[in-house]
């Protein structure tokens, strides 16, 4: 019988004739696993795309639409020595628990055994050797493998199997040289006793599970934390909602089913499923998480919600603007998903140093052991020697430099509203000397507000808003939103160009343009920002002025300040008209901008920039902002931006604040900086220690003290990139 695989479920559509399907990857350890499954996947025909993400263990698969079966991925990993499945979210974190529950197994075994062969050996390391009488040594010996070897047997599984697995493949990762190292010290201290030999070194190998073991657990649990923030996302979005099937009847039904235009019912202490403006009903959101606000916001007619956000008070109903996976939320989570899968320079440096590394350490300690039976040493102490040097030399710390640094420091730029949309683009912002800033949408919020609101009448002002409620012009959303109106004025007429009108208790009321509510002379007489729209509200012979505007972002002074302490160079390059520009580069404090340019404008600057050395920095929203985020040295978009922007920008950055542009710097100098560090660390580390085995003084047990005690400090000096967010924020 023969049986068929489908996993359309599990396939979504990428855009441009491209496929796309997650994978979970069991076995994935280091980054020579990570580079060897990249290598393998990307080799299949018509595979546009194949990238591991270390941090859950998932592979992302593109390809050409109609080529290729999803299964024969899963059949190509299993020739590498990899088990895999299509990935879900829940299943996943319910092997995480399993896997993370069997490490600390396997450490707990291993360092009660590591107690217990250390005492052991205490009698034989405090007294001369050659004194002891045969017998009680080999009783100590004897005790020791009875509890060294099951233990080993136990403990060492997370490696064993990793190491079976490549060597089925006919590959090697860097479990196989820890793996043979153990088997050969255990091997050899069976063989020793046996003989009645003074030394064994079951306390090696068993110490050195219990070393390698704590920083495999270490390191798996700070990808969890980091991930933790992805887990949080993906339980904010909600499986289904209650949708309108009639004037009064909901029905629930899962998201998929919903539809741009269609109206759901949300309750209170439900989180929003999808993304749309309230149109009836008044309550208050937590929408911290996606948008980076942490105060609630009133929610009433006319405010925009997104798929993530909790209700926490009335009842509203929305009207659908976006759901599944065109919600904002589902955006975050894929932005999220690129920083942790984000490959940088100098983690693909450590790639290939890692891959390389594997075939050297065998080399290296097959000719150590041939070189010291040459000279003249038994057969025993060369190899005592080789096995020191398979141990010491295993580039664990090397495979742990980049990657662990670029985990913290992605969970520690989320946590800071940043997230990553390109591998490189850590060292890249960390380069940034210079920024050139768009006004409209960047500099200031995309939300239009009325600036004198407070000098209207309150009963006019909430007729205005009403009246500009049969509008579809922003402004007049506008005006709507900030008069907090609920019901729209029945019977007004809306004419295209020119405003709204409507006759209440046989007075006229008009909302436009100065000349279409005989507001002109206000309009000369006043002194406006050169920043604002101007509409007009006519009530009668009553005429009233309304300032419309994109305020600056709450911080954006702030910011701007921050960014010259750090002699940063800033500017503003702006489409806007030059009073607008002058009056928001004078209220920042920023000298140097330039009005009423086009997107070949801004190309021209960077150019110029870069010709004097100068790394720019690009931060842009709209769609004619694009161009110049790719022709920069490094990007960055707020959420709100263009898709297309969003989509060229290297970083994007969450909420309203502008915070996050000196916090994405800040992280980035910090990360960069470790990374440095990291190498330099894992380098050194090699440099001193494999002469130093190689040279036969150091003995196994040391070694793995050495080889593993580098890797917790690597990892232990990566922690320091959380800090930073805490420094910025």
């Amino acid at each position: 019988m023969q049986v068929t695989r489908d996993f359309s479920h599990y396939v979504r559509d990428a855009g441009e004739g491209v496929r796309h399907i997650d994978l979970a990857v069991e076995g994935v350890h280091c980054a020579g696993c990570m580079a060897k499954i990249e290598r393998g996947l990307s080799a299949i025909p018509d595979v546009t795309l194949a990238r591991v993400n270390l941090t859950d263990r998932r592979v992302a698969l593109e390809w050409k639409a109609g080529t290729l079966d999803p299964g024969r991925f899963i059949d190509r990993l299993e020739e590498l020595g990899y088990k895999a499945y299509p990935f879900e979210t829940e299943s996943a974190e319910v092997a995480e628990v399993a896997e993370s529950r069997f490490l600390l197994r396997c450490l707990g075994v291993a360092a009660f055994a590591t107690m217990n062969v250390m005492m052991l050996s205490i009698p034989v390391w405090s007294g001369n050797v050659s004194d002891m009488l045969p017998e009680q040594r080999d009783f100590f010996h004897w005790l020791s493998a009875l509890i060294a070897l099951p233990a080993a047997a136990y403990a060492g599984q997370p490696f064993f199997r990793s190491a079976w697995r490549a060597l089925a493949a006919k590959t090697t990762n860097m479990d196989v040289p820890i793996s043979i190292g153990v088997i050969l010290a255990l091997g050899m201290s069976v063989v020793e006793t046996i003989h009645h030999a003074e030394h064994a070194y079951f306390d090696a190998a068993i110490m050195l599970l219990t070393f390698l073991l704590v920083g495999r657990f270490l390191d798996q649990n700070m990808r969890r934390r980091t991930r933790a923030v992805a887990g949080n996302l993906a339980a904010l979005k909600a499986e289904t909602a209650a949708k309108f099937i009639g004037p009064d009847e909901i029905s629930q039904v899962p998201v998929a089913a919903i539809n741009p235009g269609d109206i759901v019912l949300l309750r209170p202490g439900e989180r929003c499923a999808v993304d749309g403006t309230v149109i009836e009903g008044r309550s208050e959101i937590d929408q911290s998480l996606i948008t980076g606000e942490t105060l609630y916001v009133t929610a009433e007619h006319g405010t925009p919600v997104y798929a993530g956000s909790m209700n926490i008070s009335g009842t509203l109903r929305v009207r659908v603007s976006a759901a599944s996976e065109a919600t904002l939320l589902a955006e975050i989570t894929r932005l999220l998903d690129n920083a942790l899968a984000a490959r940088s320079r100098y983690m693909r440096l450590a790639d290939r140093a890692s891959r390389l590394y594997a075939p050297v350490v065998h080399a290296t300690a097959l000719i150590t052991i041939l070189g010291w039976v040459i000279a003249g040493a038994s057969w025993h102490d060369a190899i005592v020697t080789g096995v020191a040097v398979l141990i010491i030399t295993c580039p664990c710390a090397l495979g742990l430099a980049i990657p662990t640094v670029q985990t913290v420091a992605s969970g520690a730029m989320f946590k800071a509203g940043v997230l990553l949309n390109a591998g490189d683009a850590i060292e890249r912002r960390a380069e940034a000397d210079h920024v050139i800033f768009d006004k409209t949408g960047t500099l200031t919020l995309p939300d239009l507000e009325v600036m004198n609101a407070a000098d209207i009448p309150a009963d006019i002002f909430e007729l205005a808003g009403r009246l500009a409620l049969s509008s579809h012009h922003p402004v007049a959303a506008a005006v709507a939103l900030a008069a907090g109106a609920k019901s729209p004025i029945v019977g007004a007429v809306e004419e295209a160009g020119q405003g709204v009108r409507a006759t209440v208790d046989g007075v006229e009321l008009r909302l436009g343009r100065p000349s279409f509510c005989g507001a002109e002379t206000l309009v000369g007489g006043a002194t406006l920002d050169p920043e604002a729209s101007i509409v007009a509200f006519s009530k009668g012979t009553a005429k009233f002025i309304l300032s419309v505007r994109q305020g600056l972002r709450p911080d954006a002074r702030a910011v701007i300040a921050a960014l010259k302490m750090r002699d940063i160079g800033i500017e503003i390059l702006s489409g806007d008209r030059e009073p607008a520009v002058r009056a928001a580069a004078h209220a920042l404090g920023i000298p140097e901008w330039r009005a009423g340019v086009t997107p070949a404008d801004k190309i021209a600057r960077i150019e110029e920039l870069k010709q004097r050395g100068a790394k720019v920095l690009m931060v842009g929203d709209g769609m004619n902002d694009a161009p110049s985020l790719a022709a920069a040295h490094v990007s960055m978009s707020p959420i709100s931006a263009a898709h297309l922007s969003r989509a060229t920008a290297d970083l994007v950055f969450l909420g309203r604040p502008l915070a996050p542009v000196v916090a994405a710097i800040d992280a980035a100098r910090k990360a960069l900086h470790l990374m440095r560090q990291n190498l330099w660390l894992a380098i050194g580390y090699n440099v001193l220690a494999v002469p130093v085995a190689i040279s036969g003084v150091v003995t196994p047990l040391i070694a793995a003290a050495a080889m593993s005690g580098s890797s917790i400090l690597v990892m232990l000096n990566s922690l320091r990139a959380r800090s930073a967010s805490r420094e910025i924020v």
